[in-house]
């Protein structure tokens, strides 16, 4: 079954987290679990949003963290899951290890033999990429 496929009415919902149906419409007022509506307004859960109404009472019975606090390392643990989905996909984009761009003695940014094309500075301005066959002579070594 998908697991955020809306199907679980409110008692039974309660039921399978252990709690009372009232303690669920208050986690709903306070925005910690958003069950899904039907056309009457009734509440609708999932797998999922189960799964989240027994992380709420586990971390407030075991860890004693209040209601506003749960919100908000809720709040946290979504923003860290999109974060993560979007490195995840800048990843693909990018093969690892690859170079855009690379920088010349005096510190300027020149174009990666892999990407020989460079933008075009404004007229009367100066580059602010050079090609790397441009360069004059060889790159000295920094010693670190």
């Amino acid at each position: 079954m998908d697991e955020d496929a809306k199907v679980y009415v409110i008692s039974v919902a309660a039921e399978l987290a252990g709690m009372h149906p009232q303690t669920l419409r208050q986690y709903d007022r306070l925005g910690l679990v958003r069950p899904g509506r039907t056309r009457g307004r009734g509440r609708r859960y999932s797998a999922r949003d189960i799964q989240m109404l027994r992380e709420v009472q586990r971390l407030s019975q075991d860890e004693g963290v209040n209601l506003a606090g749960i919100k908000r390392i809720l709040e946290l643990e979504a923003e860290v899951r999109a974060v993560r989905q979007q490195v995840e996909f800048l990843r693909t984009l990018l093969d690892p290890g690859r170079r855009v761009f690379t920088a010349d003695p005096t510190g300027n940014v020149v174009a990666d033999r892999r990407h020989p094309l460079a933008p075009q500075p404004a007229p009367g301005r100066r580059p602010r990429w050079v090609p790397r066959q441009l360069v004059a002579g060889p790159t000295p070594r920094r010693d670190g």
